[in-house]
């Protein structure tokens, strides 16, 4: 967990909640996982008849929330009020409003608690409410995490739940899904409903949970470049070829320029020990040894040649200079060429 979100959440699960909330950036898990949590339990159920509100940004101002936020609450000790898409708050980006809640954070009530839940982007730092709005209230900013932070995400959700998962289960997960973590929650939720708890889960409960193909996925053909075999990359090329509703090639070539432009940067470094792969690649341990095996494999003239085939054949994909080119042949055209 994020080490922000992880002191927060350890104070809201021990019922020590603070005044105001300031939850924002483009990663949304976790403001998601804060506000939902406090929705759910900061008030009994007898309580949130009369003490909590939620709240859609774009359908009310700066004034209406305060309104809410500045009442007493009824028969209870405190009131919540949750502004969720804070970030479209009619009047948020006007200075008026920003000042009304500026003063309103300088000095909010103690029995209430606001939640505003701005996603997507964080407060302009340039400006006066998101100079001093950190200073003021508990505020997070959530950046999206690199991909070498995935595996401890996918580790510590999968073992908050009693499952176990393996390295390689792991890793493709993380490979395939990416750094959205709401949408690798769901993905995990996903493989957990038939997995048991007697075993880690394997790499190929997941490739079967989440729509990769068992026979042939993009992480093998990968491999085959990583490996430069060049038979088992015709063989994938030729499986795609004849599956290209089940897997299309745009994602595919984005895949693998994604890859080559990171082996690249590899291919620069005076070190490529897998420790220092991590470092500069930001992509987990275990991917690193992929990268160490195929700097060694290209030198970076072919690198660079492979990139540029990789912007044509995107360009060909999307109707330029393509010709009657199907796009199965366009990949398979496009792998040995890679070669």
């Amino acid at each position: 967990m994020d080490a922000a979100a992880k002191k927060v959440w350890a104070n809201i699960k021990s019922k020590k909640f603070e005044p105001v909330y300031l939850l924002q950036g483009e990663e949304i898990y976790y403001i998601d996982l804060i506000s939902d949590y406090i929705e759910q339990h900061a008030l009994t159920e007898s309580e949130k008849g009369f003490n909590q509100v939620v709240l859609y940004g774009k359908d009310v101002s700066v004034a209406t929330i305060l309104t809410h936020a500045k009442r007493f609450p009824m028969m209870s000790e405190r009131q919540v009020v949750i502004v969720k898409e804070a970030q479209d708050i009619q009047d948020l980006q006007k200075e008026a409003g920003a000042k009304l809640l500026l003063s309103y954070l300088t000095n909010p009530l103690d029995s209430t608690i606001l939640v505003l839940c701005h996603k997507h982007k964080s407060l302009d730092k340039r400006k006066e409410l998101g100079k001093k709005a950190d200073k003021l209230v508990v505020s997070i900013t959530f950046k999206r995490p690199y991909e070498n932070q995935l595996g401890e995400f996918i580790s510590e959700y999968v073992a908050d739940r009693g499952f176990a998962i393996d390295d390689v289960a792991i890793r493709v997960l993380a490979e395939y899904v990416g750094n959205d973590l709401s949408r690798l929650a769901n993905e995990i939720d996903k493989v957990l409903i038939d997995s048991s708890k007697d075993a880690p889960i394997k790499a190929e409960a997941v490739m079967s949970r989440v729509g990769i193909s068992k026979e042939y996925n993009i992480f093998e053909l990968q491999k085959a470049f990583v490996l430069k075999d060049v038979f088992l990359a015709a063989k994938i090329a030729s499986y795609f070829e004849q599956n290209t509703k089940k897997n299309p090639v745009i994602p595919i070539v984005a895949f693998l320029y994604s890859f080559f432009s990171k082996l690249l940067i590899a291919s620069s470094l005076s070190d490529t020990s897998e420790k220092e792969l991590v470092t500069a690649l930001k992509i987990s341990p275990y991917a690193a040894r992929d990268y160490s095996t195929a700097s060694r494999r290209y030198p970076a003239t072919k690198i660079i040649e492979n990139i540029s085939l990789l912007k044509e054949a995107d360009l060909k994909l999307k109707g330029v200079n393509s010709g009657n080119s199907e796009e199965g042949e366009i990949l398979k055209e496009l792998v040995y060429r890679l070669m």
